[in-house]
């Protein structure tokens, strides 16, 4: 089972747990239809669109509504520490949900006591949570851009909004320096897909890859295309693949489908999502056949 987790935007909503599908404008999470705009719809639009071209189950998401007090993150760790030992997803992905350190502490010693290997990824404010509560080599990956990276590169930085002054202003150049430095303070999961105008791999703390081709600028302009790398890469890690290949694929497929979608920066996520299926039809055989013989 590939379980998403986070929160939304939409106050009234419940503690909902259910089989998500994506509709094209919003995505249905047990008869809920939420916009597909940016955050966590996006991730799981992008994530239900790759699961379903992979022949798998359709993602389960277990969301609550937020309107920035956190009381509804409260809830959704509440939940996770009491259940997901027994749900015991296969691909566990945190996204929005407000950053306690002590939550997300029990959330991951309850994911330790699964009965087979849970893969934790982390992407926005778990992935904070995470870093902060010194929690993140238990996670598998995280997928931070370039801000992102700064913070965790810095020690003593507990949220992206207090990070060193001479690391958030580091450009894309000073990556590999950034990715050393998080290893280095023990602050990055066992593997980092770091967004950016050039993608960055990175294992063990060193670089394995990047991808920057093809070359598509305005997807730096348009919201949500981060989050839905977390969502693809969460759903090929289902399909069996390997997680170096599943992050040369994910950032592979978001390029190209911003091409095939002639992405502008006025051009909304959804169709970048709606362009996957191509993508993969057309390359992801070909980029299997290339990672099978490296």
């Amino acid at each position: 089972m590939y379980l998403i987790c986070g929160t939304v935007p939409k106050k009234d909503l419940p503690l909902t747990l259910g089989v998500v599908k994506f509709l094209g404008p919003v995505i249905s999470l047990d008869g809920v239809e939420i916009p597909c705009t940016q955050g966590t719809a996006a991730l799981i639009s992008a994530a239900c669109v790759t699961a379903g071209y992979l022949r798998l189950s359709p993602p389960r998401a277990l969301l609550v509504g937020d309107d920035g007090t956190g009381k509804g993150s409260r809830v959704l760790y509440d939940y996770l520490i009491k259940n997901i030992s027994a749900m015991s997803p296969g691909v566990l992905l945190l996204h929005y949900m407000l950053p306690v350190m002590g939550l997300m502490k029990k959330v991951c010693e309850s994911a330790s006591k699964t009965k087979k290997r849970l893969f934790m990824i982390a992407d926005a404010a778990a992935m904070y949570a995470a870093k902060a509560a010194g929690l993140a080599a238990s996670f598998d990956v995280f997928t931070p851009d370039l801000s992102e990276m700064a913070f965790l590169a810095d020690p003593d930085a507990m949220h992206p909004a207090y990070v060193s002054r001479h690391l958030f202003e580091s450009d894309a150049s000073k990556i590999p320096e950034l990715v050393a430095a998080a290893y280095r303070h023990k602050n990055a999961a066992k593997m980092l897909m770091v967004k950016g105008s050039t993608d960055y791999i990175a294992a063990d703390g060193k670089i394995v890859g990047t991808i920057s081709e093809p070359d598509v600028p305005a997807l730096e302009a348009i919201g949500g295309t981060g989050d839905t790398i977390s969502g693809m890469a969460g759903a090929f890690i289902c399909g069996g693949f390997r997680p170096l290949d599943a992050a040369r694929a994910t950032f592979r497929a978001n390029r190209m489908a911003g091409q095939y979608a002639g992405a502008t920066p006025a051009t909304r996520i959804r169709e970048i999502i709606e362009a996957l299926p191509r993508v993969f039809d057309e390359h992801l055989e070909e980029w299997k056949k290339a990672e099978n013989s490296s």
